[in-house]
């Protein structure tokens, strides 16, 4: 379903957004690529062109990198940036500390939807199908969020490997706390979803990826000052829970009763 150029702006946008999440703006970036050899001309310039036009989207200058034969395509993107941060200001995976606040920088939902109308043919109200297929073939995060604000967290991560998976990565590389979910924002279109095609909604928030939105903890007197620069900026801030003492893990509150949520997303180096 996806178009070569398409292919092309995600492989750049998804290193980006790594950026975005520890306030990194990129610069310049090294691109490799492996081509199958029965992939067309066509195909090929319309991945040229979808670099092309990423690196102007997002500012960054493509300075070279390299191209081989692959049985499938495989893209490489190798990125680099700057930040006015000094290097211990730059938010890490550790970090979050009991009574911080829980941030995003957008919603959960239309991504994993999406992949499931994909994949699975889910049958999709019009208006949804289109927002979730185009959060996965075009893809648009608040990169700002991170420039702007990532001064303000105490630890970070970007969403690419999922909701869950990405808040236990913050929850268990910061020192024995859990992290308690109760604002995640739901439309009710993402509600229709699940009930029409019969799928939990805790499924569809908790488990996608390929979000590519910031998540963050900050403090509570850090917060309020990045609430007064978020709307000089005009930027959008998702509260959705709190850090609490504990051992690492996540918990989801709802009408007054706490469930303990799966560590299930994109895990890397799974045996």
């Amino acid at each position: 379903i996806m178009k070569p150029w398409q292919i092309a702006r995600k492989a750049i946008l998804a290193c980006v957004s790594d950026f975005a999440a520890k306030g990194i703006r990129p610069y310049a970036c090294l691109i490799s690529i492996g081509i199958p050899r029965n992939y067309s001309k066509k195909n090929i310039v319309s991945l040229a062109a979808g670099f092309s036009n990423a690196s102007k989207e997002f500012n960054i200058r493509i300075l070279g990198g390299d191209t081989n034969e692959s049985k499938e395509l495989v893209i490489d993107c190798n990125m680099v940036g700057f930040t006015s941060l000094p290097d211990n200001k730059i938010p890490r995976r550790k970090g979050a500390k009991p009574g911080d606040i829980i941030v995003t920088s957008g919603k959960f939902g239309y991504t994993s939807s999406g992949l499931k109308i994909i994949l699975s043919n889910f049958n999709a109200e019009k208006k949804f199908k289109l927002k979730s297929l185009s959060s996965v073939t075009f893809p648009k995060p608040q990169i700002e969020f991170g420039f702007c604000l990532a001064k303000y967290f105490s630890s970070s991560i970007d969403s690419s490997d999922g909701l869950s998976s990405s808040l236990y990565e913050l929850a268990h590389n910061s020192n024995r706390v859990d992290f308690l979910l109760n604002k995640i924002p739901t439309p009710k279109e993402l509600r229709d979803f699940s009930d029409l095609n019969s799928i939990s909604i805790e499924n569809l928030l908790f488990f996608g990826g390929e979000e590519y939105e910031t998540i963050a903890t900050v403090s509570k007197s850090n917060f309020k000052k990045m609430v007064r620069d978020a709307e000089k900026h005009k930027i959008q801030i998702y509260q959705i829970g709190e850090v609490l003492d504990g051992s690492g893990n996540v918990m989801y509150e709802q009408r007054g009763t706490q469930k303990h949520v799966r560590n299930e997303g994109f895990v890397h180096f799974a045996k």
